[in-house]
């Protein structure tokens, strides 16, 4: 249990619930349920962007008590705009104010708008991780985080093509071995440190098999809930002399996170490269 002094003390000072969670040395899952547990009012979206900003700006200095309606500083604007990638959205909250008014005020102090585009990788980037890497890894743990690599590079979703070029997708480990499985998942847990929730599973399978029970042995391989189990692909037309092929069927791994994709793309880059 956290206390609710203690924790509401420590979030009304503009720190992030992940930053919380790493000074009471506990998930930032529990902090969460802990704010809602104890009715601790949570913040703005605008009294968010606001804190956001003055952390990144003060480097741990501290952080001036927020305020709705401020007037726009040219400074502040282009910082935010341009140097931070802030959406003009953000930016109204931050300033407690209106989209159309930062519009204007950009137009009034020639402030170019960016494309799209670039508006979407700005606020990538700024996108909170929801894994976190183990670092200093044991012998044990290296030959593990290899492991997962590997299968990786074998089995895993690289990238899909749109409109005619590379975009990157989420972690999808495809397997019908459940001990290639496992190690998959110890990899994940393990050294990835991922988010249990965002873990789904995607069951393939024939006609001839019984469902219910493929998934039943799938979850209990995964030690992922039957709730995270995204509905079966159930084959029709299949050659008989394959439906034996694949006794458990084939399960599809898949952690929505394109930066943890994009991590294990570079460690594979890495071991390629180093050949």
């Amino acid at each position: 249990m956290l206390e609710k002094e203690q924790l509401e003390k420590l979030y009304k000072t503009g720190i992030s619930m992940k930053e919380v969670a790493i000074r009471l040395g506990c998930s930032e899952d529990k902090v969460d349920y802990w704010i809602e547990k104890h009715s601790i009012q949570k913040r703005s979206r605008s009294e968010a962007s606001y804190y956001g900003y003055w952390r990144l700006r003060n480097s741990g200095k501290i952080i001036p008590p927020f305020l709705n309606g401020k007037s726009f500083e040219l400074k502040q604007v282009r910082d935010l705009y341009l140097e931070k990638g802030f959406s003009a959205q953000e930016v109204g909250q931050f300033f407690g104010r209106s989209v159309s008014s930062v519009y204007d005020f950009m137009r009034k102090y020639g402030i170019e708008r960016r494309p799209i585009a670039q508006t979407n990788n700005f606020i990538f980037e700024r996108k909170q991780l929801s894994f976190n890497i183990k670092k200093n890894l044991s012998k044990k743990e290296e030959k593990l985080k290899v492991a997962g690599i590997m299968l990786y590079w074998a089995e895993g979703g690289k990238e899909v093509y749109r409109d005619g070029q590379r975009r990157a997708t989420s972690v999808n480990f495809a397997n019908s071995d459940p001990e290639m499985v496992k190690i998959f998942l110890r990899f994940l847990r393990e050294i990835c440190g991922i988010s249990e929730q965002r873990l789904r599973v995607h069951l393939y399978c024939y006609t001839n098999q019984d469902i219910d029970y493929l998934k039943k042995y799938w979850q209990e391989t995964t030690n992922i809930p039957l709730t995270q189990f995204i509905k079966p692909y159930v084959r029709e037309n299949f050659s008989e002399n394959k439906k034996h092929k694949m006794e458990h069927g084939l399960v599809h791994i898949v952690y929505s996170d394109k930066k943890l994709f994009l991590k294990i793309m570079d460690w594979i880059n890495e071991y390629i490269n180093e050949q």
